[in-house]
C-alpha cells in the first residue's frame, strides 16, 4: 500500500476516535478523489473499514459500560434492514449521483457537529440524561431512514443516530455514543454485503487499509483525553462544509442536469480518476 494510502487511513480511524464519529465522511472522498477509486466500489470499501473501526471503538465503550444491547437491538435490526435495502437500491443508482448524495450529507453532518460544539449543546446533553422512550412509530421510521442512508451512500450516520438514541429511545449522552458506535458497525457490514457481488473488491489493499484505520482510532480515543472536543467539532466542521462543497463543484454538471430535464444515466463518467476495478498504482 503506498505510504499515503497509510496515512489516509490512519486519518480515518484518528478521527473517528477523537470525534467518536466523523470516520465515513472522510473515507469514501479519500477513497476516489485522492486513491482512485471508483465511485461505488469506495462506497463499499468505506463501509467495511468504517465498519471495523466503529467495532473497535465499541468494544471500549462496552468495557466502560456504555453500550445499551437490550435497548438498541431492535433499532439497529431496523437500520440493517433499510441499509441492506438502500445497499441494493444502490445498483440502480450512477455512481456520480450517490457522490452529490453524499456531499449533501456532508454539509448537513457539519451543520450537526458545529451546533453540538457549542456550549448549550453540553447542556442538552444534562438534560438528556435519563430520558423516556419517545414516539414508536418515529423511532422506526427514523431507523429505517438512518439505514438506507447508509446503504445508499455509505455514510455511517452517527451524526443521526446519537440524537434519534437520546431523544427517541431515551438512552443517556454516554451510552447513545457508545451504543451508536455498535450500530454503526453494524450497519456498515450488511451494507458493505450489500454491494458484494456488484463491485470488485480489492480485499489485500482493503484489509492494509483497514489495519492502519484501527491502529489511528485507538491513537485517537486515546488523545481525546488530552485535547478539546469542542474545538475539534468545530474545526471538523469547516472541514467537513469545504469538503462537501468542492465535491459538490466537480460534479456541477450532474447537479445542473437534476436541476434540469436531462436525466442523470448510469453510464456518467466517474468524476475521479479514471475509475478501475483494480488497486490503483499509485
Amino acid at each position: 500500500m503506498p505510504l499515503l494510502g497509510f496515512t489516509l487511513a490512519a486519518l480515518i480511524g484518528l478521527s473517528l476516535g477523537l470525534l467518536g464519529g466523523g470516520g465515513s465522511i472522510l473515507t469514501v472522498p479519500i477513497l476516489v478523489y485522492v486513491l482512485g477509486f471508483d465511485p461505488k466500489q469506495s462506497i463499499a470499501m468505506g463501509l467495511a473499514v468504517v465498519g471495523m473501526t466503529s467495532l473497535v471503538g465499541a468494544a471500549s465503550h462496552w468495557r466502560k459500560g456504555n453500550v445499551r444491547l437490550r435497548a438498541s437491538l431492535p433499532f439497529a435490526a431496523l437500520t440493517m434492514a433499510g441499509t441492506y435495502a438502500g445497499a441494493r437500491f444502490s445498483v440502480h443508482v450512477p455512481g456520480v449521483l450517490q457522490l452529490v448524495l453524499f456531499a449533501i450529507i456532508m454539509l448537513v453532518a457539519a451543520f450537526f457537529m458545529f451546533r453540538n460544539s457549542r456550549a448549550d449543546a453540553a447542556q442538552g446533553a444534562e438534560r438528556a440524561e435519563g430520558g423516556r422512550p419517545g414516539n414508536i412509530p418515529l423511532l422506526v421510521l427514523s431507523a429505517l431512514g438512518v439505514g438506507s442512508i447508509t446503504g445508499l451512500v455509505g455514510v455511517g450516520g452517527g451524526f443521526l443516530i446519537v440524537p434519534t438514541l437520546v431523544l427517541l429511545l431515551g438512552l443517556p449522552m454516554k451510552q447513545a455514543v457508545g451504543t451508536s458506535l455498535l450500530v454503526i458497525a453494524l450497519n456498515s457490514f450488511v451494507g458493505f454485503a450489500g454491494y458484494l457481488g456488484h463491485v470488485v473488491v480489492p480485499w489485500g489493499y482493503l484489509a492494509g487499509f483497514t489495519a492502519v484505520a484501527v491502529v489511528g482510532i485507538l491513537v485517537g480515543t486515546w488523545a481525546s483525553h488530552f485535547v478539546s472536543q469542542a474545538s475539534l467539532k468545530r474545526a471538523f466542521s469547516v472541514f467537513l462544509v469545504v469538503m462537501g462543497a468542492g465535491i459538490l463543484m466537480k460534479n456541477r454538471d450532474t447537479l445542473a442536469r437534476l436541476g434540469g430535464a436531462q436525466p442523470v444515466t448510469a453510464t456518467a463518467p466517474a468524476p475521479a480518476a479514471a475509475a478501475s476495478s483494480t488497486v490503483p498504482s499509485r
